[in-house]
């Protein structure tokens, strides 16, 4: 595993340097994630554009204007955060002691780096807009693309994307949430992806609306944009292992420097026994070892066992127990119990699922049609995952759902009425 780049370095080239502890690999990926989203994005509302379904939008700007006092202490500013905090924390890594988590949200800083880049930002804008300054500025019209609000609609994506996923993993483990509700609110783990597209969703079709953009339109091109985003940042999940396992497969069983094997007759209940305290974290207060989930399933000769039953050294969120001799700071940890990799598993289906959709955006020709498939797709995918995937489950209701099985079952519905209603719609439009 490689909670940050460092470790991965270190495996690879035998040695890395300290600052690159502070480049998280879930956010390297996740940051991957967003570009790749960004190009299909992109991509697809240029094809739509050239098709003729989508239109530019005429908007008053003013060019030759100095820039403003505001817009100077605004880049400064940015400037001074990325210095005081980005490179302070590089300058730093190589100090006994820091965790990089922390330091990010500590008042710890470089004052020397954050001055040095709030001049140079505050500087570089004042320089831009003053070398297009005009004797008098001219106000013109102009037209604006679709595709060309792409940036924006991405910045947006993530803000209200990280939101929304940390309101709703917090709303799903709220025991945890109550316990140190601070450390839940900035951890850079525990994310819901449902609850990141919902709040994005709503933010980007408000967004859309107030530029005159076709919802529709744009929703179909989102479908296969938002699928590559899922799929890379399951990546970053599983490399980082921030938590998002399956349950363990009792075929198997690991020994203490986390090497997995497969399980003699009996081994894996004494495993269970010998490892209840950490069974109770990890199942929700799980009690009686006969009652914690498994499934066993031996890895075909053609497979590598991690494909199946995985231990997650090293990961990102240090659950499990202490790997024998690692003499790393951090990051030391395993899980006892091997465990299914569903963040590989999603990783392969939600690829597949994104051919088929990138094939399909070339046939169907319904506005909405694409996006109907995206809903119904992600929600096959999350629904039949979380039957071997840990998460909270809800005991009071009937079969005792999870919250992602919900919102996979209400997005299958609404993928199939959003078919019917946009063909209506359709039929509607052409009389």
């Amino acid at each position: 595993m490689y909670p940050n780049l460092y470790y991965f370095f270190k495996e690879v080239f035998g040695a890395a340097p300290a600052w690159l502890k502070f480049l998280n690999s879930f956010g390297f990926f996740v940051a991957i994630a967003f570009i790749a989203a960004a190009i299909v994005l992109t991509k697809g509302l240029q094809r739509r554009e050239k098709l003729g379904l989508l239109q530019p939008k005429e908007e008053k700007r003013v060019f030759g204007k100095p820039a403003t006092p505001g817009e100077i202490i605004f880049n400064a500013l940015l400037g001074f955060l990325m210095g005081y905090k980005i490179i302070g924390a590089f300058m730093s890594a190589g100090e006994e002691g820091i965790d990089p988590q922390s330091y990010i949200f500590s008042s710890q800083g470089s004052w020397g780096a954050g001055i040095a880049l709030a001049l140079l930002f505050g500087g570089m804008r004042w320089y831009e807009k003053n070398k297009q300054k005009a004797a008098k500025p001219e106000e013109r019209m102009v037209r604006i693309w679709p595709h060309e609000r792409v940036g924006d609609m991405t910045v947006m994506a993530a803000i209200f994307g990280f939101g929304g996923a940390k309101i709703f993993h917090n709303l799903e483990n709220w025991s945890d949430f109550v316990a140190d509700p601070v450390g839940s609110l900035l951890s850079f783990s525990g994310l819901t992806f449902y609850g990141g597209l919902i709040c994005a969703g709503v933010a980007i079709i408000i967004y859309a609306k107030r530029k005159g953009i076709s919802i529709r339109q744009l929703a179909d091109a989102f479908g296969p944009a938002m699928m590559i985003a899922y799929a890379v940042g399951r990546i970053g999940c599983q490399v980082a292992g921030d938590g998002d396992w399956g349950i363990p497969n009792s075929a198997y069983v690991t020994d203490s420097t986390a090497v997995v094997r497969l399980a003699e007759p009996g081994e894996f209940e004494k495993a269970l026994a010998n490892n209840k305290q950490y069974l109770e974290r990890e199942f929700n207060g799980v009690t009686d070892i006969n009652h914690v989930p498994s499934a066993s399933f031996k890895a075909p000769s053609f497979l590598p066992v991690w494909m199946v039953a995985y231990t997650y050294p090293h990961n990102v969120n240090s659950m499990g127990v202490k790997i024998a001799g690692c003499d790393e700071a951090d990051h030391c940890n395993h899980l006892p119990l091997p465990v299914f990799p569903t963040p590989f598993y999603e990783t392969i289906v939600c690829l597949l699922f994104f051919g088929i959709l990138m094939y399909a955006q070339k046939k169907i020709k319904l506005a909405g049609g694409l996006v109907s498939l995206y809903l119904v797709l992600t929600g096959i995918e999350r629904f039949f995952i979380e039957k071997i995937r840990v998460n909270t489950k809800y005991h009071d209701l009937p079969f005792q759902p999870t919250q992602a099985e919900l919102i996979s079952i209400a997005l299958i519905l609404l993928g199939v009425a959003l078919y019917f209603v946009s063909k209506n719609k359709a039929k509607a439009e052409s009389k």
